[in-house]
């Protein structure tokens, strides 16, 4: 948990008598308040996993064969429009295989190879497209995509704005019901968001009868705070 120190001039627009934010200690009644702000965005970037395995009798040529499958795979992908800095290498591997049968010590049958990269995809209009080259090329393995907002920054404040506006909203509710008035805000404290919820939306689809279609959808970014209040 991480304490948020905002602007006066923000804090003025939460509670009118905000301008004595400081660290003195309460000598009135202390109020916690939690509250959650939200904000929607279409997401923007989209992330798919691509991978090739091969399988050899030998180690070295399983490696050979995914190595050749590899290269062909970043080479769609750069033809398909995704640039260098959007292809990072996740993870290598060559891992024996056996066969087993009962009451028979494993018997050694080849080595699989896999090769595995993160794709970022910057324009969502052409992401069918790059799924599909990975088919084309020599990709065995795809998942994803996992859709996200490249800049959350505003929508990010837009919902601490608004979660920071309900904790007050509800500050003034409890003074009210306790006979109190709200004096000041005395701390807020922003907790880590909620992963994002994309939500299924028609009108964003870049749908061609000859490409893979992929919906970007709506994402939800949360934020929680926890705002203590003093009332007299």
């Amino acid at each position: 948990m991480k304490t948020l120190l905002l602007p006066l001039a923000a804090l003025a627009l939460a509670a009118p008598a905000l301008a004595d934010v400081t660290t003195t200690p309460i000598s009135g009644t202390e109020l916690d308040i939690s509250a959650t702000g939200t904000s929607n965005r279409t997401p923007d970037i989209a992330t798919i996993g691509a991978g090739v395995v091969t399988q050899a009798a030998r180690a070295g040529d399983a490696m050979a064969a995914n190595a050749k499958a590899m290269s062909t795979t970043i080479a769609a992908l750069k033809r398909a429009g995704v640039a260098d800095r959007d292809i990072q290498t996740q993870s290598i591997n060559l891992r024996p295989q056996y066969r087993y049968g009962d009451n028979q010590p494993p018997v050694l049958t080849g080595y699989q190879a896999s090769n595995r990269v993160s794709v970022r995809i910057r324009d969502l209009a052409g992401a069918g497209g790059v799924i599909d080259a990975l088919v084309g090329a020599d990709a065995n393995q795809i998942d994803g995509p996992t859709l996200s907002v490249e800049h959350p920054e505003a929508a990010l404040d837009e919902a601490r704005a608004k979660a920071l506006a309900t904790a007050r909203t509800r500050a003034d509710l409890y003074a009210k019901a306790a006979g109190l008035t709200v004096r000041r805000i005395v701390r807020i404290s922003e907790s880590e968001s909620a992963p994002p919820i994309v939500r299924p939306m028609a009108m964003m689809a870049m749908k061609r009868a000859d490409t893979t279609p992929v919906e970007a959808g709506e994402q939800e970014l949360t934020v929680n705070l926890s705002v203590v209040f003093e009332l007299n």
